[in-house]
């Protein structure tokens, strides 16, 4: 009955992993599907989403590409709903997170490349820090620094937008 708590078996580790892999290859060929449509976001998460951003950050998201506006405004209401007492600031870090990847301009395969392979090249390595490069953009935005620590991926708000992020 006492004692130590039992470890549980390798296995289980193991079935995890593959799980957690499992689901992160259906929530990057999600977004690989996503990505191929033009279509704009909804005209009222459009309305949103500039009720929410400031001026400088709304002409940082709109250099964002489709998909991503598309997928940017999905993460944050998703983001909302986890944290419904979320500051005007972290919905905005909500819907910047990705804006960084603008600086790598890579199209849809290229993205695909540089998840794969790493970043090899300076593109690709430009991709694989677009959270700093785009809390960089924020800061330079006159963003507040919540939203820019949301943006880095740090924060009290932080897990919540990973969890919105990874579905």
């Amino acid at each position: 009955m006492g004692g130590l708590p039992r470890r549980p078996p390798a296995r289980s580790r193991e079935v995890t992993a593959v799980g957690s892999l499992a689901h992160r290859v259906g929530h990057l060929a999600r977004r690989f599907a996503g990505s191929w449509s033009r279509a704009e976001p909804a005209p009222d998460d459009l309305a949103w989403v500039a009720v929410q951003l400031t001026p400088g950050e709304l002409a940082l998201w709109c250099r964002m590409t489709v998909a991503d506006r598309r997928h940017a405004v999905e993460v944050a209401r998703r983001f909302v709903t986890r944290r419904p007492g979320a500051t005007r600031e972290e919905v905005a870090g909500a819907l910047l997170h990705d804006v960084g990847k603008v600086e790598a301009g890579l199209g849809t395969l290229a993205r695909v490349a540089a998840t794969i392979v790493g970043p090899r090249t300076r593109r690709f390595r430009l991709y694989h820090d677009h959270e700093a490069i785009g809390a960089r953009l924020a800061a330079a935005a006159g963003s507040a620094a919540a939203t820019v620590e949301l943006i880095e991926g740090r924060g009290p708000a932080a897990a919540d937008l990973r969890a919105a992020d990874d579905l």
